[in-house]
Order: structure tokens, then C-alpha cells, then sequence
């Protein structure tokens, strides 16, 4: 795999970043805040309207069909800018599972729509505090007309925006692990479902769906009973690796705000950039983010084109994109001195999102777990 983007995906990385400076602002995230609003309806029209929907879903069905080293180069950009919407929930990690598990029937009518931004699905995966989607204990009890569905399921992103949820459950008789996991469609309004959302520190929203015995017909359920697992999962490595690179555009941006406080801010009469120790910070800081930028590529690349190595990089990109991040945020807070603590300065913003960012997807812990096991340590 080459190290370079192509010059299509550079397109898309450079009108992501005009775009995003001029329609969601960092000060747009902070409006939004002080409004108690969780997500832009304006903004997801903007991000439909320039295609990013449809990122990775494949042309025949309205999409751009870029992949995920495409959608990679948008979400380093939203990085860049704290930009709030429900972009990889629905366009990258949803749309995927239908592409994976959808009946024909299904893709045809569905994609296009999650492709034009007209329906948001929202996935329905996690379970309880941790992110091990294997862990499933919503199930999915078989009747002569279908399925009842019961359970709880968590970190759910901007559940409060979607029309449709592809909800995980084990059906009935699978013991523990990944066996016997199912994906089952249901819309938002279905008879037994509720959501509870909250806002989190960054401002970002987060829910909870319960299914209090959900009927379901045996249409909703996608792909083949019990055998959702591998779709799931790499769905799910797509949406690290996709984290990842978001998490690499905060850190890149954190980086560059304290370069430029550094050079203004002055100190017994010379900036304070010209400090020795300041700088072999700053030195230190770069060289992490070279390296993370190198593996976020390498794996985005290993998602797009399902190769074997695939799982093993994507945990290795957010494992390391979560240290990386975690330093150009705690640095740059530290650098800007009293200042950095206030909230009038944007790299507060910074530190709140990269912090609620680092559990998305699965944190450090459960990462580098994964990745060590993959590694025979």
C-alpha cells in the first residue's frame, strides 16, 4: 500500500477543510453548545449537499464510493474544526452493515437514502460502559411472526437525529461471544422502543435505546440469523480507523494553535517559543504526530481494501491516535499556561472533545488489548 493520497482524495481532503472552515467553525461547536443544541440539521443538508453521505457507499447506489481513506480525509478535517453531526454513525458504520447484510430489495431503497443524507441510521452495537461488541446481551427471541427483541444497548451517537436503528441481538439459545449475533432494522418511532440522550463534555450527544419486548417481523433482520458478526466488526474497525483520523485532525489542530501562541506570547522580552525546553516539547509532539498520520493511513487503507491486516491496524491507529491526541491536548492546555484553562479560549474545546473522542469506538485499553492479542503477546 502507498503512503501517498491520490489526487481525487486530496480533492476531497482540501474542499473538506474550505468547507468546514466556513460552515462549521470552532466557534460554530461553541454556539451550539450555548444554544443546548445537540446536532445541526443546516450542516448535515451542507455535508449531504457536497456528497459526504454517500463517502463510502458505492456509485450504483447513489454514493462517491471513496472508501475509507476517503471518509478518512473528512473526518482528519472535522477533527480540524469540532465539526458535530452524525457522519460516521450513519454514512460510514451504518451504511456499511447494509451494504454488508442488506437483502438487494434492501440496498436499493435504503442506501440511496442514507447516500442523498435523507434518512440517518443510526447503529445500535455497544452494551453497558465497555465496547465489546461481542458481549451482546439484548436477544432476540423467535416467534412464528418474527422476532421480540429485549435489552438495553449504549453509546449510541445522535440517536436523537436518526429514522432508522440497526439494532444487535443475540437470538435466543447462542451462549456468549459472537456467535448468534443478529442485526435487525428498525425505525425510529417502532412500538417498545425509547431513547434517552444526553449531552457529554464535549458537547457531543450520547444515548441509551431500550427495546421493552419489540416486535419485529422476520424481514428486519439483515443477513442470515446469527451470523452478523464479521459484517459487524468490520464496520466497526472502519469506524476506529475513522475515529482515529479524527482524533489525529484534533491533535494536528491543537498543535498548531500552541505553535502560534508560542511565537506571541512573550516572556521576559522574547517569545516564548525561543525556550529550549518549550521547544523540544513541541519537537517531540511533531514527530508523534508524523508517525500516527503514517499508521491512520495504513489503516484506513487495510479497511478499504478488507485486508487481512485490517483489524490488527485499526486497533493499532486508534490505540496510538488516542496517546498522540491525549498529548497534543494535555501540551497544549499546559503551553498556553493560565489562559488554557479559561473557557473564552477555543483549546479548552479541544481537550473536553478529544477526551469524550479517545472512548469512541473503543478506547486505548481495549485497543491495545485487541492489538496485542493479534500479535501473540
Amino acid at each position: 500500500m502507498t503512503s501517498m493520497l491520490s489526487e481525487e482524495q486530496l480533492l476531497l481532503r482540501d474542499s473538506a477543510r474550505s468547507f468546514l472552515e466556513a460552515r462549521s467553525p470552532v466557534a460554530e461547536l461553541r454556539r451550539m453548545r450555548d444554544a443546548g443544541e445537540s446536532w445541526s440539521p443546516r450542516l448535515w443538508s451542507e455535508m449531504a449537499a457536497m456528497g459526504w453521505t454517500g463517502v463510502v457507499v458505492p456509485e450504483e447506489f447513489g454514493g462517491l464510493g471513496f472508501g475509507c481513506v476517503g471518509a478518512g480525509q473528512i473526518f482528519e478535517q472535522c477533527g480540524h474544526t469540532l465539526a458535530n453531526s452524525p457522519l460516521m454513525a450513519s454514512a460510514v458504520v451504518g451504511a456499511k452493515l447494509v451494504e454488508a447484510l442488506g437483502s438487494p430489495e434492501l440496498k436499493s431503497s435504503l442506501l440511496p437514502m442514507l447516500a442523498s443524507g435523507e434518512s440517518i441510521l443510526c447503529p445500535a452495537l455497544a452494551e453497558g460502559e465497555r465496547w465489546a461488541l461481542e458481549d451482546a446481551n439484548t436477544t432476540a427471541r423467535a416467534e412464528a411472526d418474527g422476532y421480540v427483541l429485549t435489552g438495553t444497548k449504549s453509546q449510541l451517537a445522535f440517536a436523537e437525529a436518526a429514522d432508522h436503528f440497526l439494532v444487535s441481538a443475540r437470538i435466543a439459545g447462542n451462549g456468549p461471544g459472537h456467535g448468534g449475533l443478529s442485526l435487525f432494522l428498525l425505525n425510529a418511532g417502532h412500538p417498545g422502543l425509547s431513547v434517552e440522550s444526553r449531552l457529554k463534555i464535549d458537547s457531543f450527544s450520547s444515548s441509551q435505546l431500550r427495546l421493552d419486548s419489540v416486535r419485529v417481523g422476520p424481514q428486519a433482520r439483515l443477513g442470515e440469523p446469527g451470523k452478523a458478526w464479521p459484517a459487524i466488526r468490520e464496520a466497526a474497525e472502519a469506524g476506529a480507523a475513522c475515529s482515529a483520523a479524527e482524533l489525529l485532525g484534533m491533535a494536528s489542530e491543537a498543535f498548531q494553535r500552541t505553535l502560534d501562541y508560542l511565537k506571541q506570547r512573550e516572556q521576559f522580552g522574547r517569545p516564548i517559543g525561543s525556550f529550549q525546553a518549550l521547544q523540544h516539547r513541541a519537537a517531540l509532539l511533531h514527530c508523534e504526530l508524523e508517525l500516527t498520520s503514517s499508521v491512520v493511513l495504513q489503516a484506513l487503507q487495510a479497511c478499504e481494501a478488507a485486508a487481512t491486516s485490517a483489524s490488527m491496524l485499526a486497533n493499532l491507529a486508534k490505540a496510538r491516535a488516542v496517546k498522540t491526541a491525549q498529548l497534543a491536548v494535555n501540551e497544549a492546555v499546559q503551553m498556553h499556561g493560565g489562559i488554557g484553562m479559561t473557557d473564552e479560549f477555543d483549546i479548552g474545546l479541544f481537550l473536553k472533545r478529544a477526551n469524550a473522542a479517545f472512548a469512541e469506538f473503543g478506547g486505548y485499553h481495549y485497543h491495545a488489548d485487541r492489538f496485542a492479542l493479534q500479535r501473540n503477546y
